[in-house]
């Protein structure tokens, strides 16, 4: 600030091709976090030391603050049109290569990592000492992380970094104490064998967000919780008791900590719902209620898979014969219950075999469908599932 000049700065914030003003951008400066207004304005005192701003739909902006009274950010459009590679799927080069073949012919721009996969591993060598105490790094599939995120962003792709959250068997089988219990007092496993962590220890909390603060740091756009929720099996036992209220107090509780945690890094941070989740007024018994997780993060992330609609939706009762309607319909119900804008929602579609109805190959029609659902919606996105790494172009679109 120059003297005489006024303690408080201005910032407008808006869209770098038509300059609207961008409402609810968020703004970090040192310590503080606000979103801009309807006019995309909003006013810090000074001094700042550094900006850092971002907003749905959008990307990011970094600064030191100049000596002005009034800053323009102009953010950049960004619809992340993603494919994810597992834990194993980024270390295997012919499954990467595949991958980065279809992103560099295709619509495809951005690419959803596992930073902590779902057996609980971290493909990379981490500087968390319990990561490496509990087993979390028995395997290293990744030797230069930093260097790959960084060829990544030299090719224009927009990275999100997978954290497997609550289902976590090495951490739970290494702090049975943080675990989730039988009625007999046993850590719990679920149908693959697998332990889960207690989502009411904040002891696994600081364990997820630490490992998320060192993706951050690693240079990932975007944190991508998964699993944030509570098994769906009844008579376990926690910490604490298993009602709605708690659970979902649990999982608010632990991506409001996230998100406060992130904020310094400018990182864009999302949570994986279950996608009945977008249909439910309750928390579908595992703490994942709409409205009350929707406001703390900048993206949810449904699974609208069709062949996990077992039961179907309003008017669609064999949900792997309407992708389009289930993708469509289900965000749709989601923005109505929020009120939130279309671009703080990005799907997860599937590009998978249906496994629940008749088997049948999800191919071009299926995929362009889910597109087609997502884009017509006004989505930030979409992600294409497929636990096996294996992409074809079939229902993209060529170029960029």
């Amino acid at each position: 600030m120059t003297a005489g000049s006024a303690l408080a700065v201005m910032i407008k914030v808006v869209d770098a091709d038509s300059g609207a003003p961008i409402e609810g951008a968020i703004i970090t400066a040192d310590s503080q976090v606000i979103r801009t207004d309807a006019d995309g304005t909003a006013s810090l005192p000074m001094p700042i030391s550094r900006l850092l701003v971002r907003a749905a739909g959008h990307g990011r902006f970094d600064q030191s603050e100049k000596d002005t009274d009034n800053i323009v950010v102009r953010l950049p459009k960004l619809i992340p049109k993603a494919l994810y590679l597992s834990f194993y799927g980024i270390g295997d080069r012919e499954l990467r290569q595949s991958a980065l073949k279809l992103l560099d012919e295709t619509e495809l721009n951005a690419l959803v990592i596992d930073v902590k996969g779902d057996r609980g591993l971290i493909p990379y060598q981490s500087s968390i000492p319990l990561a490496a105490e509990v087993g979390a790094q028995k395997t290293i599939t990744v030797s230069d992380m930093p260097g790959l995120i960084a060829s990544l962003h030299a090719k224009g792709i927009y990275t999100v970094a997978r954290v497997v959250a609550f289902k976590d068997d090495p951490l739970a089988r290494n702090r049975p104490e943080w675990a989730v219990h039988t009625s007999g007092g046993g850590v719990w496993s679920d149908r693959e064998g697998m332990a889960w962590s207690d989502p009411f220890r904040h002891e696994v909390w600081n364990y997820l967000i630490d490992i998320a603060i060192e993706a951050a740091r690693l240079g990932f756009d975007e944190i991508q919780f998964d699993y944030v929720r509570f098994p769906d099996e009844p008579g376990l036992v926690f910490s604490k008791r298993s009602n709605q209220e708690n659970r979902v107090e649990a999982i608010a509780g632990f991506l409001s900590l996230a998100a406060k945690r992130l904020a310094p890094y400018n990182v864009f941070v999302a949570a994986d719902l279950f996608g009945y989740t977008l249909w439910n007024k309750n928390d579908t018994d595992i703490g994942q209620r709409l409205e009350d997780l929707a406001p703390i993060v900048d993206y949810i992330c449904p699974m609208l898979y069709p062949s996990t609609f077992q039961y179907g939706i309003p008017g669609y009762t064999d949900p792997v014969a309407h992708p389009f309607e289930i993708v469509s319909l289900s965000l749709t119900n989601a923005q109505k219950r929020t009120g939130l804008s279309a671009l703080h929602f990005r799907p997860w579609l599937q590009a998978f075999r249906d496994y629940a109805f008749d088997r049948r190959p999800f191919g071009a029609e299926q995929i362009s469908d889910q597109i087609r659902a997502a884009k017509s919606f006004g989505s930030d996105g979409w992600m294409l599932w497929n636990p096996r790494n294996i992409y074809t172009d079939k229902g993209l679109r060529k170029g960029k």
